[in-house]
């Protein structure tokens, strides 16, 4: 498994991207993919909703577990991935790419963000 290196990352394992004109894409890593098991339902936050860095934000269910959904920054959400929605599984196949969660315009970066190889030392994947 490997994650991304143009990513950043939240010791609750969610992703966050660089920001296009302010705005950042947030998602789950494989390594929390892997451990939640085949994902069959995602509750995101709204469009228009304020997020908080280090707050729950939504909720992933698996077969085994309900898991809840940090947001790695503060901001509002711009957009949720409504593919998701439709086929949670995909927060499973392609974590990284079309299983992204939801876009944020970023008003607060918290310092503790992770670098990919900061994040796999600490998650062990």
């Amino acid at each position: 498994m490997s994650n991304p290196q143009q990513l950043r990352y939240s010791k609750e394992h969610e992703w966050l991207s660089g920001a296009e004109d302010g705005v950042s894409t947030v998602g789950i890593t494989e390594h929390a993919a892997n451990a939640l098991g085949d994902v069959v339902y995602v509750q995101l936050p709204e469009v228009g909703a304020t997020v908080t860095a280090g707050e729950t934000c939504g909720e992933l269910e698996s077969t085994k577990s309900v898991s809840d959904l940090y947001s790695p920054v503060s901001g509002a959400v711009t957009e949720v991935n409504e593919d998701v929605s439709n086929d949670p599984s995909l927060v499973n196949s392609a974590p990284f790419e079309g299983g992204w969660l939801f876009k944020v315009r970023v008003a607060e970066e918290p310092g503790d963000l992770l670098s990919a190889d900061e994040y796999t030392a600490f998650s062990g994947s």
